[in-house]
């Protein structure tokens, strides 16, 4: 079950991996980056470059995707892993074990660097998804950053790296290079290549790129990253996405309506923040789905809509697989309860993936950010529903990435049920963008926002 080409280590990121101390791999996500890593890593082990390898990895992908991966290829069943998962207990357990590679989820950073910060024992870390380091005053961050002087390999994988904003490359690109290209501080950084937007008093909501800023800061990391894009190196399956959409019966419209101008009333001015724009998109996507929840955390159903809509999408797809994206939790509990003639499943470890793979699984629901990084559910369907939209478009590129990736037979079929007249279509166009970020959103809210004022002048 070799590749030829992963086992002569011919692989680009084989080689890269072997040649470079550290550095990053953009938009790699269906390109097999696990085992060509894990080959890269195999070769650095042989070698006596390296002698423990720390994999951080989303809870899930640490869980079951790097372990699978040894599985399924001859040429690395060799390799010992070590999962440092779990309780207390078993962390320390795994710690102990003999082990070529030891994998545990990025929540244990902190943790396992406290533990370990005496006696650093990995040479080699392979940070997967990269992006989940952006922000710099995460406590993973802070703490990684501590034992960075004792890597002598680092590698990070991601499909986006920069979601929101350039900001968010300084911490990423600290954790390789220890801030010999951007700076040792994220002040330093922003002060040399962006300037203050609109804020409110010392806090800055917004950071606007200087001229020739972004040219500048490419240029500067431009030798330790490297962007593969899988339509260069494989031939990947058609993709078909499909708006459906929703109309709302008219005391839904009224409902939602009424909550939009309540949100902008107690606004009160045009200084929209960002957090005051994610509080109204999430209480009007609620409200596009079907249901909000109220101030006593109860559940209050305002229309069914979209669930006749995924009932007949369901089907349609005559007990072929679907895999459905859900929001909020009220969407998936709704969701269960109104499902008829076929079992629905919600993701949670490795046996609901190995099961969806089989095809034992008919309607399978997930939260686009515990399933968006990692999990190879291509050989179990391809039909994606998006039931309820996110507006982080690394969720979205990542959630849509689980099934058409390498390993893919068949068109994929992306269906994103839209409510007419709702912020369903407001997220829908700025997820639609090459390039998506908070600002956008927080342009698209303010739009709205605006059109709701006149309309309430008038």
């Amino acid at each position: 079950m070799c590749h030829t080409s992963i086992r002569s280590s011919r692989h680009p990121i084989s080689w890269i991996t072997r040649q470079l101390d550290y550095f990053w791999i953009w938009d790699y996500e269906k390109l097999g980056k696990t085992v060509t890593t894990l080959t890269a890593a195999s070769d650095l082990l042989f070698m006596g470059d390296v002698q423990k390898i720390l994999v951080i990895a989303p809870l899930r992908v640490a869980e079951d995707t790097w372990s699978t991966e040894i599985d399924k290829w001859d040429h690395l069943k060799h390799l010992k892993i070590s999962k440092i998962l779990g309780d207390r207990k078993h962390r320390l357990k795994a710690l102990e074990e003999e082990a070529d590679i030891y994998v545990t989820n990025r929540e244990n950073v902190e943790w396992l660097v406290e533990e370990c910060f005496n006696s650093w024992p990995f040479d080699m870390v392979v940070i997967d998804e990269l992006s989940s380091f952006k922000s710099a005053k995460a406590k993973r961050f802070r703490a990684l950053r501590k034992v960075r002087p004792y890597f002598k390999r680092i590698v990070g994988l991601t499909g986006t790296p920069a979601p929101n904003s350039l900001i968010d490359l300084w911490p990423q690109i600290y954790l390789l290079d220890g801030g010999k290209r951007l700076g040792r501080t994220i002040t330093g950084y922003k002060q040399q290549y962006f300037s203050a937007g609109f804020g409110s008093g010392h806090i800055v909501y917004k950071w606007n790129l200087k001229d020739g800023a972004q040219d500048a800061i490419f240029n500067k990391i431009g030798d330790i990253c490297v962007s593969m894009k899988a339509k260069d190196y494989l031939e990947l399956p058609e993709r078909m996405d499909n708006e459906v959409s929703i109309t709302l019966p008219e005391k839904a419209k009224k409902a939602y309506k009424q909550l939009e101008k309540d949100f902008v009333i107690d606004m009160g001015n045009d200084a929209i923040t960002a957090a005051n724009a994610a509080v109204l998109t999430n209480k009007l996507l609620q409200m596009s789905n079907g249901a909000i929840y109220t101030e006593n955390h109860e559940v209050k159903e305002i229309h069914q809509e979209k669930l006749k809509a995924l009932q007949e999408i369901i089907d349609m797809a005559n007990g072929q697989p679907v895999l459905v994206f859900y929001s909020y939790r009220h969407d998936a509990s709704r969701i269960k309860k109104y499902i008829k003639g076929a079992e629905v499943k919600e993701l949670g470890g490795s046996e609901d993936i190995k099961a969806w793979n089989e095809g034992k699984i008919q309607v399978l629901l997930a939260h686009p950010a515990s399933a968006g990084h990692g999990l190879n559910l291509q050989a179990g369907g391809h039909i994606i529903v998006w039931f309820g939209l996110t507006y982080s478009l690394e969720q979205y590129m990542q959630a849509n990435a689980r099934l058409h990736r390498q390993g893919q037979k068949q068109a994929v079929i992306i269906h994103h049920l839209i409510s007419k007249g709702t912020m369903d279509e407001a997220v829908m166009k700025v997820l639609s963008g090459k390039e998506v970020n908070q600002e956008m959103l927080l342009e698209a809210v303010k739009a709205r926002i605006k059109n709701l004022k006149e309309e309430l002048h008038d």
